[in-house]
């Protein structure tokens, strides 16, 4: 017997295919994406500030795409994530300092974070 077929399978690496989806999870997934996010949001920013603060020709650039469709997207959506990232970011800090450890407490924390960021977004659309 060569040494290949007492090679025991290994077990799979832990992937998004398979574990079922739950607050938890999805809480944690859309943390890393709401960072990202901002972090993409950045230069953007700075061009906005740039414009609101230059010349008057700048300034009416600058407004006029805030006023667009790109614009206003780029707003909701970065207000989405701002609003997500500082909510469960204070969850986490919480579950840090051993606050709501309990597994009942993790996913209705994470629930309700998710709920509050879906609440703000639709409100946020409303008034962009």
């Amino acid at each position: 017997m060569n040494d290949v077929s007492r090679v025991k399978p290994r077990p799979l690496s832990p992937r998004l295919s398979i574990y079922r989806w739950q607050s938890t999870m999805i809480a944690s997934v859309v943390h890393r994406a709401s960072g990202l996010v901002l972090v993409l949001f950045v230069p953007l920013y700075l061009w906005l500030l740039h414009g609101m603060t230059g010349s008057p020709e700048d300034f009416v650039q600058v407004q006029s795409w805030l006023h667009s469709g790109l614009g206003k997207l780029s707003l909701w959506v970065a207000g989405v994530a701002l609003f997500f990232h500082y909510c469960n970011g204070l969850r986490f800090l919480s579950i840090d300092a051993g606050w709501f450890e309990q597994r009942r407490m993790l996913r209705l924390s994470a629930r309700i974070i998710l709920g509050m960021t879906i609440f703000v977004a639709v409100i946020l659309g409303m008034l962009l």
